[in-house]
């Protein structure tokens, strides 16, 4: 069998990151948690974590499937959703993925797609906590297509 990575993203609406990380060929799983970073003081904020198969999807391939996700540029809000727990963030769970998560935003920031520098964090993960079963496959479950609806 082969070997499968489980970074988390944080994008905003949880069940529409959710959603669109699962159309993804070599995407093999995902779960709506809610993470910390390892440090003092740390706040939750709402991500997704997608298992993979970096043999049939470089992570490099899904970071840039993230970008098209959200505004990486916003702090702290993605759309009417406002505060930290919505921050841009990518908890990634080994030092090449730390690595090539810094270096597709520096990669992006030089690029000038964005008209404002990208706020998106790469944090080490601390704790995380699964949401509800409610929480999981929400938009799938409930026959919507986007978190508007």
């Amino acid at each position: 069998m082969s070997e499968t990575k489980q970074p988390f993203f944080g994008a905003g609406c949880l069940w529409g990151a959710e959603a669109a990380f699962r159309k993804l060929p070599g995407v093999i799983d995902t779960r709506v948690v809610y993470a910390m970073e390892n440090a003092p003081n740390a706040t939750r904020i709402e991500v997704v974590q997608v298992e993979f198969s970096p043999q049939q999807l470089p992570f490099e391939l899904l970071i840039e499937h993230f970008w098209e996700l959200h505004d990486p540029t916003s702090v702290d809000r993605q759309g009417e959703d406002l505060g930290t727990k919505y921050r841009s963030a990518i908890f990634a769970t080994s030092r090449q993925q730390t690595d090539a998560a810094r270096e597709a935003i520096s990669k992006l920031d030089s690029s000038r797609r964005f008209s404002r520098p990208i706020a998106t964090v790469v944090l080490p993960l601390g704790q995380f906590d699964m949401a509800s079963n409610e929480d999981q496959r929400y938009l799938e479950r409930n026959g919507l297509a986007s978190c508007g609806l």
